[in-house]
């Protein structure tokens, strides 16, 4: 890791960013709206890559995906989730706590390789990647557990695969919702952080 990662701006920066995507995660991260649900908590991690790196966006990835797997899994607040995790824990904890730490840790690098070039495209490319990865990688966790889903939803294998069509239909759609909702809000930000800034300076 960096030296330069440990400065206080980046250790202030971090610890808000966190903060933040802890009260998202907690509150604010599914809120439903028309049969779908609005997802805020994947604007901090895409910050946290653009603004603070791999280490950020890993760091504050890690930690929305944690607190995804203690509120949904451990302490069963979807039910859905915490039987999967009783079916298939290592699995579950993998997918859950993995999705989005990638998805930081790939914003990030993405990010530094692009922005020398094209500051707008890399903060644009930063963004767009963290729904990407954490939908493609939480489908994947649904094929390889879908028995286990089938059994929750208490139907046979044949009849699984017709329901599959339109849960991933559903979250073909929280997909689409969440690269709005990260590639508006997360270079918005980003300028009103840097005009801040420069303002400072």
């Amino acid at each position: 890791m960096n030296s330069k990662f440990f400065s206080a701006k980046n250790i202030a920066l971090l610890g808000v960013l966190i903060a933040l995507v802890i009260v998202l995660q907690l509150f604010a991260s599914a809120i439903p709206m028309f049969g779908v649900t609005l997802n805020f908590s994947l604007i901090p991690i895409a910050l946290a890559g653009i603004l603070l790196g791999v280490w950020g966006g890993t760091i504050v990835g890690f930690t929305c995906g944690l607190v995804l797997f203690i509120t949904t899994a451990v302490l069963g607040q979807e039910p859905s989730t915490a039987f999967l995790f009783q079916t298939n824990p290592v699995i579950l904890t993998v997918i859950c706590i993995g999705k989005t730490t990638l998805a930081g840790l790939v914003s990030g690098l993405l990010y530094k390789l692009i922005s020398n070039r094209s500051e707008f495209f890399a903060v644009t490319v930063g963004s767009i990647i963290i729904p990407i990865i954490n939908t493609g990688i939480y489908m994947l966790g649904m094929v390889l557990m879908k028995q286990s889903v089938a059994d929750f939803l208490s139907l046979s294998s044949a009849s699984a695969s017709v329901v599959f069509v339109g849960v991933f239909a559903l979250i073909w759609l929280n997909f689409v919702l969440e690269i709005a909702i990260t590639t508006i809000f997360t270079p918005l930000i980003h300028r009103v952080l840097k005009a801040i800034n420069r303002n400072r300076g």
